[in-house]
């Protein structure tokens, strides 16, 4: 870059809210007559990052600059610097014209120069013939269009644009869009745009600055970041991708999915861990035989002119428990006027000597309750002698008034399955459920995994990985008492495809793709 042209410094930002780091440290510059996209999820930042450069609000930490200038406690009024906000904030008792003039009226400015400059900024958005029109009879792309007006008529150096797009429709946000980098080509000032949309960002931007909790991950042109991420978030979050892990087989070879594969990308010595980057763009569908790598088609999803088709090439890790489903028998304590009910529970033998009777009340989901008015009773006792041989232990569950009920604690070794080829182990246990459990359930998937603690993580550095697939062999809506399999699984090999095929699912294909479409970067963590 030109550093003549520098227009604007941001040196170590920082900002707290609630004693809550929101910016942390900072630092960017942005040049002259340059589209900027600061780009990032709700929360990382980038709307405070823009206030502070409008004068809006203060850094807690570091900076601004602006023009070789230090403007950091400069009031907005007194930067040229202009805002346009997510709101509009036009005034709705008067028309376009005194709309766009507001500002020139307040600077006093003779009635010729203002007319002049606000037909001009109207003839720069298309919106010369509306200038006597109320602003309340304009469409929101036209509102948005009189709030640039407004903000470039004042000829600011630089103008912040605040999410303007966010509450168009989806046809008008494109077609705004392209209008906005043509205005800010032909004004030829600095734009800084603040977006979650990815989109927008790479449609737009001559330079996206990428952040994530307060930080900034990446700085590019929009290829650059699209083509060349430097981190999985930055490559997640701009678009689609598929990101395997993989290691260096040699200098211009990466291995993934136990295969070679040619690549371009050069500074990875041997054997170093690191994840591959792939578009799904860049992944063609072949015959089966032709592939590179060989899968089954798992879902697809028309998107227009493309079908968003995931093909999987190898299951995940996988683990198949039994579920004991009974119906829910409660004893009845008549005297008493109470129910008690607790189920079986099954108990992995190395979490024995971690019992008490809370955790034991809790794994049976024994609960009572007065009949007449449904009202929760306390259970005092708990009488239970479980070791940590394997077999089935008596549990007694009562209340103070002696209704009480016998369950089994069944203890057996943890049930655990390891993958080699994925370098992961995943574990549950078999459960016991009443019927009514699984009818009540308003996520079903999410409550196998609790009752069977399902869980998995990494051999490689014990980092937790996500059980993401549950299968099951019952009607989840007619259940009936009886031992069902249920398997927990991580995800496999996943590739998302843009493709024009249309593939029934279970379709087998194969996967090619160029050694230049494979973009490698450093494994986080520093593996």
């Amino acid at each position: 870059m030109d550093e003549s042209r520098k227009i604007i410094e941001f040196k170590g930002i920082a900002r707290s809210f609630d004693g809550q780091m929101v910016l942390k440290g900072v630092s960017l510059d942005i040049y002259d007559n340059e589209f900027v996209t600061l780009l990032g999820p709700s929360g990382c930042g980038k709307t405070t990052l823009l206030r502070i450069l409008g004068g809006f609000l203060t850094p807690g930490e570091g900076r601004v600059w602006f023009k070789g200038e230090d403007i950091t406690a400069l009031p907005p009024y007194k930067r040229d610097i202009n805002t346009v906000f997510q709101k509009y904030a036009l005034f709705p008792h008067m028309d376009v014209y005194d709309n766009v003039a507001f500002g020139l009226k307040i600077k006093k400015q003779p009635k010729d120069v203002i007319a002049q400059k606000v037909m001009r900024m109207l003839r720069l958005v298309n919106l010369e013939s509306c200038a006597h029109r109320s602003v309340n009879e304009l469409s929101g792309g036209q509102q948005q269009r009189i709030a640039i007006a407004r903000a470039l008529v004042n000829e600011p150096s630089v103008l912040l644009l605040d999410e303007p797009l966010s509450a168009l429709d989806l046809k008008l946000r494109k077609e705004m869009q392209l209008e906005l980098k043509r205005i800010q080509s032909e004004v030829g000032i600095a734009f800084i745009f603040v977006t979650h949309d990815q989109e927008e960002a790479l449609t737009m931007s001559d330079r996206i600055v990428v952040m994530r909790d307060g930080e900034i991950q990446q700085v590019g042109t929009p290829e650059e970041i699209y083509n060349r991420p430097v981190s999985r978030f930055v490559a997640g979050f701009i678009g689609e991708t598929n990101i395997i892990e993989g290691a260096m087989a040699a200098e211009d070879t990466v291995r993934f999915e136990d295969k070679n594969f040619p690549c371009t990308q050069r500074g990875f010595e041997a054997g170093r861990p690191v994840d591959v980057v792939i578009r799904p763009e860049d992944l063609h569908i072949v015959r089966r035989e032709d592939g590179m790598l060989k899968g089954v088609v798992r879902e697809q999803v028309f998107k227009g002119v493309y079908y968003d088709t995931v093909v999987e090439t190898r299951l995940g890790t996988s683990i198949t428990v039994k579920m004991h489903v009974s119906e829910d028998k409660p004893v009845v304590n008549n005297e008493a006027g109470e129910m008690i009910s607790a189920n079986n529970f099954f108990l992995d033998a190395s979490d024995v000597d971690e019992l008490d009777d809370p955790r034991v009340v809790a794994l049976a989901s024994a609960e009572a309750w007065d009949a007449a008015t449904g009202e929760r009773v306390s259970i005092k006792s708990v009488e239970y002698d479980i070791k940590k041989a394997a077999g089935a232990y008596k549990v007694t569950f009562s209340t103070a008034e002696d209704t009480s009920i016998t369950v089994e604690a069944v203890v057996r070794e943890e049930n655990r399955a390891v993958s080699t080829v994925f370098r992961e182990e995943i574990y549950a246990m078999d459960f016991f459920v009443k019927t009514d459990d699984i009818l009540d359930s308003m996520a079903l998937d999410t409550d196998l995994r609790t009752w069977a603690n399902a869980s998995a993580w990494s051999l490689t550095d014990g980092a937790e990985v996500a059980v993401t697939e549950v299968r099951y062999d019952f009607d989840a809506d007619n259940i009936v008492p009886g031992v069902y399999d249920v398997t927990f699984s991580t995800l496999g090999y996943r590739y998302r495809v843009s493709t024009t095929l249309c593939l029934p699912e279970e379709t087998e294909v194969g996967l090619s793709f160029d050694p230049e479409d494979i973009h490698l970067m450093a494994k986080e963590g520093g593996g």
